[in-house]
């Protein structure tokens, strides 16, 4: 039978039979059309669980969402069922398990995009300089908001270029400390912590009362700052700590190397970053069953 009449057989049935309105029916019928539009088949008996494989291949390959291929999964897996309980396919489609939910990134900066919104933030007085000095050390070390609020002075190692932080179950992991953030530290304690009223606490970062800062501060804090830049409003801390994880893996650096750098658990939470590699797409795809995130 031709595929085509076959499609709108199921139609008909999914509106007479089944009652669904007419927009769910749409978005079978746009799914399936898509499929045979690709020449998967001119007749229901040269259909086959391959090709639906590579139909969904092919989707994740044009940078379709988990989303968008699952419903594709949905609808032909229905239009399969109906031609085999109509006698029309010989062999039904085999299991194909279902897309987990999608694992979407906060938009991360370009190198050019972070340092605007460091300049954009200047160096003149004491939330300036604090504040300088956190966005610098956040992008340049991948830290967690969390990690960054927590850090202690004595966790800078100033002269051997270290930096150990407390991540995720209190573990601790040491990170080579960049110069330039070191060297905006050394300012900002020089130059403003020196004086705060809080400056025997042990946190780094303190407020102009010499509390500890909090996460909410920071977040309204960075949106401030991109939005003074010229950035898209909607940039926040956790960009940052994508942008560094972003950026080392264009520059060639292993996912292993990432994974300790972020202070990830398991590898499959750093190979959400994979996204940066489209030529490999198709070895991604099995990604799209397996995996958490962080």
């Amino acid at each position: 039978m031709d595929a085509l009449e076959a499609l709108r057989a199921y139609e008909r049935t999914l509106l007479a039979e089944r009652g669904l309105l007419p927009s769910t029916v749409l978005s079978y019928d746009e799914d399936i059309r898509a499929f045979l539009r690709r020449g998967m088949a001119e007749d229901t008996g040269s259909l086959d669980t391959e090709k639906v494989l590579l139909h969904l291949r092919l989707l994740l390959r044009e940078g379709k969402a988990r989303a968008t291929i699952a419903r594709a999964l949905s609808s032909i897996r229905g239009f399969y069922s109906y031609l085999e309980g109509e006698g029309l396919l010989e062999e039904g489609l085999r299991e194909i398990p279902t897309p987990k939910g999608e694992r979407r990134l906060p938009s991360f900066l370009s190198h050019e995009e972070a340092m605007r919104l460091v300049e954009a933030i200047g160096r003149e007085g004491e939330r300036a300089g604090r504040d300088r000095a956190m966005t610098l050390l956040m992008y340049e070390e991948g830290l967690r908001v969390s990690e960054l609020l927590s850090l202690r002075r004595r966790d800078v190692d100033r002269e051997g270029l270290l930096l150990r932080v407390r991540g995720k179950g209190k573990k601790d992991r040491v990170l080579p400390l960049a110069e330039e953030a070191r060297d905006e530290i050394l300012l900002y304690e020089t130059a403003w912590r020196a004086r705060n009223p809080g400056r025997k606490c042990p946190v780094l970062f303190l407020s102009q009362r010499g509390r500890p800062l909090t996460r909410d501060y920071f977040y309204k804090a960075i949106r401030e700052y991109a939005l003074r830049a010229g950035l898209r409003e909607r940039v926040s801390p956790h960009a940052l700590r994508h942008s560094f994880a972003t950026h080392l893996l264009e520059r060639g650096a292993g996912l292993r190397a990432v994974q300790e750098l972020l202070g990830h658990e398991k590898i499959s939470t750093t190979e959400i970053y994979t996204h940066l590699r489209r030529e490999s797409i198709l070895e991604a795809y099995d990604l799209l069953f397996d995996g958490d995130d962080e």
